[in-house]
């Protein structure tokens, strides 16, 4: 079940919120969400339930043996084997099969044989939240929590459970035990929830046909021009898509009486790869910055050590997005570039005009891109080859009139225009001013904001809701991670 599907948007949905209303305690409506979530979770994962409540009553004795060993040697053996049981979790359903393949390919034969492994519906999200959980509890960041309950609610919630952002347990623990939702809360939790959706299903959804038939070409069928326009379908899709659905876990999070954090500040205004970092996944950045970069010594040793801590934290990003040499390159890809920041290049880079810095950090992010979408290593070492324009393909004019019919250019043309902060500052500019209108025997203010933002919020459900009914399945980019 995906927020972009009928059955989430016209039956769940509509029967969670109307039944979590009508609950008469908190505690009642929290063990609600619970199943839920459970339910949401198992609409495609059946089996796999058991996994994720297997998380949540390992962390939550974790949690209480944190809290129990805080201080001294033993403190730090409870927090070492939570991670190492749940990384062993992730691993064993993520990486098996990948660890298997690559030990057969150096042995030149087959060691081990091995069906391959499912992946379970957005382990690496749960799982990471679940070890922020312990690990604030050790360092004295966050409360423990005695009620199990509680802690299944903090790491099964449905908006935000199979692809974040990932939550830390301190900043929800409050509205765990008292939270209310104003009229003006629900409300922005609804306009939130249908720009998301209008995101994914209008934007994202366009230019994932055109990205995938671009993509799937080979080489030799592909010319510079066509490559650089599948990417850019694919660099916009994959934005849509994941801060689509972000800003739907955050508006279904405020409908409940929850505040998620910020996952995407337009990632793609940023002018060097550093602040694309602190712009794109930001739950994810700083989870690795706060729990993988900073014990290392973070920027506070040598230049080469922290060279080497970049390299490792972004080579386990990229495990943590795919098992595969793909996504290790592609995180390669992005830690040499934030160390080659860090270097007289970053001194450089600072003193030269918006738009090249601004060329340069797109460049780079896009190029990336192309590791984390070609499915094998070998394709995507052909699409650099055509983007470079050192492949000699040619494409079919029919080819390039199905792929990118008008609607296609015009969901380029909003993405474009969607990915800047352009419809942010004219909402600031023109419609918070109030302006006083006499009527009756008081003066009424008007705020051009809810007029604007109601019709606009119509309009995009509209036409989402006619797109998602028209459409087949559509998951999640994100999903598979």
């Amino acid at each position: 079940m995906v927020f972009s599907s009928v059955v989430f948007l016209f039956l769940f949905l509509p029967l969670v919120l109307g039944i979590y209303v009508l609950l008469p305690s908190l505690r009642l409506r929290n063990w609600f969400l619970i199943l839920a979530s459970l339910l949401f979770y198992a609409w495609g994962e059946l089996g796999y339930v058991l996994i994720l409540l297997a998380s949540i009553g390992m962390n939550y004795l974790f949690g209480l043996l944190a809290a129990r060993t805080r201080h001294g040697q033993a403190g730090r053996w409870v927090v070492g084997a939570a991670v190492a049981a749940n990384l062993a979790l992730l691993g064993t359903f993520k990486y098996l099969n990948f660890l298997v393949d690559n030990l057969n390919a150096a042995a030149g034969r087959t060691l081990l044989e091995l069906d391959p492994v499912h992946l379970p519906l957005g382990i690496s999200f749960f799982t990471f939240q679940a070890l922020t959980y312990v690990i604030d509890i050790h360092r004295g960041d966050a409360p423990v929590q005695r009620r199990i309950d509680h802690v299944a609610l903090y790491i099964s919630m449905f908006p935000q459970l199979v692809a974040g952002p990932i939550v830390r347990y301190s900043s929800i623990a409050r509205r765990l035990v008292d939270r209310t939702v104003t009229r003006d809360d629900f409300s922005a939790g609804v306009q939130r929830f249908v720009i998301g959706l209008g995101k994914k299903v209008l934007i994202a959804d366009t230019l994932a046909g055109p990205a995938d038939a671009v993509f799937a070409l080979p080489p030799d069928q592909l010319t510079t021009p066509v490559a650089w326009l599948g990417l850019a379908c694919y660099t916009l899709q994959l934005y849509f898509d994941f801060s689509g659905y972000s800003d739907m876990a955050i508006g279904l999070g405020r409908m409940f009486g929850f505040r998620f954090p910020e996952n995407f500040r337009y990632p793609y205004i940023s002018r060097s790869v550093r602040e694309f970092w602190r712009r794109w996944h930001i739950s994810l950045s700083t989870w690795f910055r706060d729990y993988v970069y900073l014990p290392m010594g973070g920027g506070r040793v040598g230049h080469i050590r922290v060279f080497g801590n970049l390299l490792t934290v972004f080579v386990l990003c990229g495990l943590w997005h795919g098992a595969s040499w793909n996504f290790v390159i592609w995180g390669l890809h992005h830690g040499l570039f934030l160390g080659l920041e860090r270097t007289r290049f970053g001194d450089w880079l600072a003193v030269q005009p918006g738009p090249l810095r601004h060329g340069y950090a797109l460049a780079v992010v896009m190029l990336g891109w192309v590791w984390f979408r070609a499915d094998t290593l070998p394709a995507a070492l052909g699409y650099f080859q055509a983007l470079s324009g050192a492949s000699a393909g040619a494409v079919q004019p029919l080819f390039l009139s199905i792929t990118f019919p008008p609607e296609v250019i015009a969901a380029l043309l909003a993405g474009a225009v969607g990915s800047m902060p352009v419809f942010r500052i004219l909402k600031k500019r023109y419609l918070t001013a109030e302006r006083p209108v006499a009527g009756g025997r008081a003066a009424l203010m008007i705020h051009g904001r809810y007029g604007a933002a109601l019709v606009w919020t119509l309009l995009v459900l509209t036409a989402s809701a006619a797109t998602v009914a028209a459409t087949t399945h559509s998951p999640f980019l994100y999903f598979r991670f």
